[in-house]
């Protein structure tokens, strides 16, 4: 790993930690530490999701005209400005408008590191940093989480405060860190960034829907983060919560859960899945999370202890952790090499705008799952089965370079259109990773 590698995964793991001082907090610090309600609080999560949709529709563009550095910057700045003032703000409106600029800053910065990672990386690189950073994410909002937990104080707003204020100083040295990330100049590398007078870089967003692999990519992560993602701290919770009695500390272990099998499985997962068919492997993990569904189903029959329940409801996330290691070095890398030259940034957007779209809907499953519990199940068993096809119908739409990188050594920094010449290709030869 480059020193320039190093610096991205170390500012995206500090960035990580100060995120996990806040995230499992924010409801309650809205809700209850400034006395303004559930609405309120549920008004300031629509804001977070609402910057984020706002702003990146725009940002893949800016980062193939102007590279992802000064992007990760701005971003880093505008949310550290978000998050103090989100901290301080005592009233409905301050608050809304902090969370908006949190969460366009936070969502920027997706795919502008994204971005850095493609250009610091080879393909046959790419998988495990892609992986690296999976894992340096959990960890650091797993230990964030861990800390702030221990800090907050719902009879003290400071120590609320704090939180945030520790969360804005981290967003600062992403800032700090990025600005001395000096991108190595390799052979390959200059066909992936964005052309000094900007006449080529990008495409807009009608050549990039013009792009059947990529749209169909698209259709596929939304369906997959929907069903993962989008439910976690909405429709699962309130499934566990109310269909199979759950306590909220049981939520809290399945959370953890969750975490722990990232980290622990993330490299192990890595070795089984760099040198097999992204497809096949996006399938798989549609057929791991229909167990997951299944099992959270058993959870909620009422036939077995409260023991037994609360064991299949922790199983549930922990399964939806595995799958998680299982994508994260296989969908960022995908989406890279799909992107035409200069427009890795364009891509790597649309990809994150897909994300934020299935977390903003996804508490429409709040509803169906404390309401009609084993429909809600039936309902994603049907959704995770339908990932494993959606996966095995795009593997038909990408090259075998692109399906299964380990099948060429040197291919271009951001990858080929379907159907087009790779830029750059050097030899195709066996990789060995």
């Amino acid at each position: 790993m480059g020193a320039a590698m190093r610096r991205i995964q170390a500012g995206n793991a500090l960035t990580a930690f100060g995120i996990g001082f806040t995230v499992p907090f924010l409801y309650i610090y809205v809700a209850q530490v400034r006395g303004l309600g559930s609405m309120a609080a549920t008004s300031a999560f629509v804001a977070f999701a609402l910057g984020a949709l706002v702003a990146l529709p725009f940002t893949g563009r800016v980062i193939d005209r102007r590279g992802p550095v000064p992007v990760v910057m701005g971003a880093a700045v505008a949310a550290s400005v978000g998050a103090l003032s989100l901290g301080l703000s005592t009233g409905i409106v301050p608050i809304l408008l902090s969370a908006l600029a949190l969460g366009a800053g936070q969502a920027v910065m997706q795919p502008a590191l994204a971005t850095m990672i493609v250009w610091c990386s080879t393909p046959s690189t790419r998988t495990r940093a892609f992986a690296l950073q999976f894992f340096m994410q959990n960890l650091g909002l797993g230990i964030g989480g861990l800390v702030g937990g221990q800090i907050v104080d719902e009879s003290r707003p400071a120590s609320f405060t704090l939180l945030f204020g520790i969360e804005a100083v981290m967003f600062l040295v992403l800032a700090a860190v990025i600005a001395t990330v000096r991108m190595p100049q390799v052979a390959g590398l200059k066909d992936a960034m964005p052309k000094k007078d900007g006449a080529q870089a990008g495409g807009g967003w009608k050549r990039m829907l013009q792009h059947k692999a990529m749209v169909q990519l698209c259709v596929l992560g939304f369906v997959l983060f929907f069903a993962c993602y989008g439910q976690f701290e909405s429709g699962l919770a309130a499934f566990g919560t109310e269909a199979a009695g759950i306590s909220p500390s049981t939520l809290g272990f399945a959370l953890a859960a969750n975490t722990g099998a990232i980290v622990v499985a993330q490299f192990v997962v890595l070795r089984l899945v760099e040198k097999r068919r992204r497809s096949r492997v996006i399938a798989l993990v549609g057929l791991i999370w229909t167990v997951a569904w299944v099992i959270a189903g058993f959870s909620g029959l009422g036939h077995g202890s409260a023991v037994m329940a609360a064991g299949a409801f922790v199983t549930t996330y922990a399964l939806f952790g595995i799958g998680e290691a299982m994508l994260s070095p296989t969908l960022a890398p995908l989406v890279a090499d799909l992107a035409p030259e200069g427009s890795v940034g364009q891509y790597n957007s649309a990809f994150a705008l897909v994300k934020q779209m299935a977390l903003a809907l996804g508490p429409l499953g709040v509803p169906l799952g404390a309401g009609i519990p084993m429909l809600y199940i039936g309902v994603f068993v049907a959704v995770s089965l339908g990932i494993a096809w959606l996966a095995l119908r795009l593997g038909g739409q990408l090259s075998p370079v692109q399906d299964n990188p380990s099948l060429s050594r040197v291919v271009a920094q951001g990858g080929p259109a379907v159907g087009a010449a790779p830029v750059g290709v050097v030899a195709a030869e066996p990789a060995h990773v």
